[in-house]
């Protein structure tokens, strides 16, 4: 009888540490788990960053590879330009050798013909001075034109149609076209919100360019107008200039002394008012970012050319 009630003790006592163990190693088991869980958690976290930064990479590389187009095409503008002015010194260089040479012809001269010689020469080279004055000016400004352009279709190009927005540099000035439906509601000269992401990113440049002044024209198609607020095209191509004239100056504080409002009303078309596409070409406003005039009143001021 002992026996029995020994043996059936120890059974028991075993099924215990059996049962003990296997609990033990089901709750080491879960931890594991668990561990393993949180080590892939966190490789997708990871493997999420890694794609992330490659999609960065992607757009850094795309517009670097923008940047390289626009950097190829402005160097191949500015070596014609040098190769047009080259060809410019030469040919005032063939005109005052010849002038030269048909004075030095002369054997007999009387003093006062060569005082009127050596007075002639000397304005001939101030001439040729202010010759090279305009040309290093010429060379400087559409160097700032260009860069100008650049930097404008660098930050217009993103979220913007290309159809909506026009860059140009046109003899002194850079120009920016922009369509009506992008600014204004059909017959209103108030802004839209999209108008002023626009005009946000083109406040940044001129800001970076205090040596620029900025007209901004308004235009319309010859579809007639008239409301309690408006009289005719005329006014409203003038009140559409001066709404993003006061944009700039209010919600992008741009300087009002640089800033020119004017209205060309129906007039000065870039295309036919016969078709519905041709009346929305016209329906646009225009900016124009241009030098100081102040600037080109010295640049011609003989009084500017160096004296040696």
């Amino acid at each position: 009888m002992h026996s029995t009630i020994k043996f059936t003790i120890l059974l028991c006592a075993g099924l215990a540490m059996t049962s003990c163990v296997a609990k033990k190693k089901y709750v080491s088991l879960q931890t594991e788990l668990a561990a393993a869980n949180k080590d892939l958690g966190k490789c997708g976290e990871s493997l999420n960053e890694a794609l992330a930064k490659l999609t960065t990479c992607e757009k850094d590389k795309e517009n670097l590879r923008s940047e390289l187009n626009a950097s190829k095409n402005a160097l191949q503008l500015r070596e014609e330009q040098i190769r047009d002015l080259r060809a410019q010194i030469e040919d005032f260089k063939m005109q005052r050798d010849k002038q030269l040479d048909q004075v030095g012809n002369l054997t007999v001269l009387s003093q006062s013909a060569n005082e009127n010689i050596k007075e002639t020469l000397s304005q001939l080279e101030r001439k040729d001075k202010y010759i090279h004055l305009l040309q290093a000016a010429k060379t400087k400004a559409d160097s700032i034109n260009l860069a100008l352009a650049v930097n404008l279709k660098s930050v217009l190009k993103d979220g913007i149609e290309d159809e909506d927005v026009e860059v140009k540099v046109d003899k002194t000035v850079v120009f920016i076209n922009l369509s009506d439906k992008m600014l204004f509601q059909s017959g209103s000269y108030n802004l839209t919100p999209r108008a002023n992401e626009v005009l946000g990113k083109i406040a940044q440049i001129v800001q970076s360019r205090p040596e620029v002044e900025v007209m901004v024209e308004g235009y319309t198609d010859n579809v007639p107008i008239k409301n309690a607020c408006i009289d005719d095209n005329w006014d409203l191509s003038v009140k559409r200039s001066t709404s993003v004239v006061r944009a700039l100056q209010k919600n992008f504080k741009v300087d009002p002394n640089r800033l020119i409002a004017a209205g060309r009303g129906e007039y000065n078309t870039l295309t036919t008012n016969e078709t519905a596409e041709g009346r929305a070409t016209n329906r646009r406003t225009r900016i124009i970012i241009l030098p100081k005039l102040d600037q080109f009143y010295d640049l011609l001021n003989p009084n500017m050319i160096p004296n040696k």
